[in-house]
């Protein structure tokens, strides 16, 4: 039996390419430059990108073998706010944004990767916190798309 070779995904593919297999990644996983992971149809890759990119899902990552593979962000334990209050949530988008905390922003809804100490605090604030395993799609940052940079941000 020989063993197949290390599948090298070191860039984006164009939009609208079809992928070839797909890979389940969580935030942590998609902001990291350098990982291997094993694709939908068990095959090895190593993700080889420059240090910064995040990715998103969706994100179409190829190589030289030109195999194209689709990046889904996988499901994790997140927390959730959910109110009809707009200054309830832009007052619990402060307290978390001042402690750099990723926040996936939806109209009337907030998440961020679960944390009990942050459960607490936006609890404290008076919005009911529930735990639910799915996809985090944080906002990507007033600095870009591309990692998580302070450029010109001093404290």
């Amino acid at each position: 039996m020989t063993e197949q070779a290390l599948i090298r995904l070191t860039r984006r593919a164009k939009p609208g390419d079809r992928g070839d297999a797909g890979v389940g990644l969580t935030f942590d996983q998609r902001q990291r430059s350098r990982l291997r992971v094993r694709l939908d149809d068990g095959r090895e890759a190593g993700i080889l990108l420059p240090r910064g990119e995040t990715l998103r899902d969706g994100d179409l990552l190829t190589g030289d073998d030109g195999i194209v593979v689709r990046v889904a962000a996988a499901p994790e334990p997140l927390s959730t706010a959910a109110s009809d209050d707009p200054l309830l949530l832009a007052r619990a988008c402060y307290h978390l944004g001042n402690r750099h905390v990723s926040l996936q922003i939806e109209p009337g809804r907030l998440a961020w990767l679960h944390d009990h100490v942050l459960d607490h605090m936006v609890r404290g604030l008076g919005l009911t916190v529930t735990m639910e395993q799915a996809p985090f799609q944080p906002e990507p940052g007033a600095y870009g798309a591309h990692g998580h940079g302070h450029h010109g941000h001093d404290h």
